[in-house]
């Protein structure tokens, strides 16, 4: 029973990052930012999808002193990281393609330390 309930959530998450991702895509001046959450990390990559190539990514695996933090520390440090990396690369703005997670928790956590770090969206 267990199992069947998962495939069901998976099938509708996916479903509800395809319909968002027929609406949002990423150019050169703006590109996308595009959320996966796992069950232990948080990762995040910007996309331009005119050229199909990631201009910049950060993973919560990639903070160091994880061990003292909870998953929604992560997420902020996670925001943090991308949004330096980010504005190296000289990418101000972005769109945030959430793919299908619900605006709460670490999404929500991330995507404010990116706008507070200087990302706009």
């Amino acid at each position: 029973m267990r199992k069947n309930n998962q495939k069901i959530k998976l099938r509708k998450r996916t479903g509800r990052a395809r319909r968002t991702r027929a609406k949002i895509y990423g150019t050169a001046e703006r590109p996308r930012a595009s959320v996966f959450r796992s069950l232990q990390n948080i990762y995040v990559q910007v996309i331009n999808d005119e050229k199909s190539g990631t201009i910049v990514s950060a993973s919560s695996a990639e903070i160091k002193n994880r061990a003292k933090m909870n998953k929604t520390d992560e997420a902020r440090e996670v925001g943090k990281l991308i949004a330096e990396r980010a504005l190296k690369a000289s990418v101000r703005q972005v769109v945030f393609d959430r793919r299908g997670y619900q605006y709460h928790g670490r999404v929500r956590a991330l995507a404010e330390s990116m706008r507070e770090h200087g990302l706009s969206f």
